[in-house]
């Protein structure tokens, strides 16, 4: 009997189906395979397992962690869209997720909330659906810690000339990378694909403003390549 898989993941924002580059990472993988599963939208965290999203519940289990829920999905489903790669691939593959998750995301998430123009935007994307006590309550406690977490990584200790600086290496190193091949490791998607989608089109595509943005913007392949897994995977 086949069996759908559970998708928590926040609730949509702006005009991608997540705001959250993990969960979107998370979707758009779980299309890749081809999976059958079903989303639950949902911004309470109090029943996610390790207090983020996404987490997936799936024959009776509950995972969580994007990585971890991948690494699971291929040994339950021989769902690998890595097993043609060397072993000199899957290391470069490896670091450049690394970049993405460990060092670009964070400039990311330091342009939605440190900024004060763009937390405002974020304020009112991800908490104006809340309860009004709610909403004078729970968005500067979680906005007070993405900024501890953002100093805690490091990212957040520089100024805001430097943080951008940081993110422009990465998108520039992303873009000499992809060059001009279809997917980031070649002819066919793999992993990074979906890591590097979830995190791209969340600078692209939603309404905030930074000098990381203006620089995707210019960066051609990375605007074609996201256009190219937009149309593959999320069809109208």
């Amino acid at each position: 009997m086949e069996t759908t898989i559970e998708l928590y993941q926040f609730v949509p924002a702006w005009e991608l189906p997540n705001s959250s580059p993990f969960c979107l990472k998370l979707e758009t993988y779980l299309r890749m395979v081809k999976l059958p599963f079903k989303t639950v939208a949902t911004n309470d965290l109090r029943q996610a397992p390790k207090g983020k999203m996404p987490y997936i519940r799936d024959r009776g289990k509950i995972i969580a962690d994007s990585n971890l829920i991948i690494e699971y999905l291929q040994q339950t489903y021989g769902c690998n869209l890595d097993d043609h790669l060397n072993a000199s691939e899957l290391a470069i593959s490896l670091a450049m997720k690394r970049l993405l998750e460990e060092n670009l995301y964070w400039v990311l998430t330091y342009s939605r909330w440190q900024e004060p123009k763009n937390w405002a935007i974020t304020k009112a994307a991800f908490f104006d659906d809340f309860p009004p006590i709610l909403r004078q309550i729970i968005p500067p406690l979680a906005r007070k810690t993405t900024l501890q977490n953002l100093h805690g990584q490091g990212i957040g200790r520089h100024s805001a000339s430097e943080v951008y600086q940081i993110g422009t290496r990465d998108a520039i190193a992303l873009s000499n990378f992809l060059a001009e091949k279809p997917f980031f490791m070649g002819d066919r998607p793999t992993t990074l694909d979906a890591t590097a989608y979830g995190i791209l089109a969340n600078i692209l595509w939603v309404p905030i403003e930074s000098p990381l943005k203006q620089k995707v913007q210019t960066l051609n392949n990375l605007v074609d390549y996201c256009q190219r897994m937009k149309a593959q995977f999320y069809p109208a």
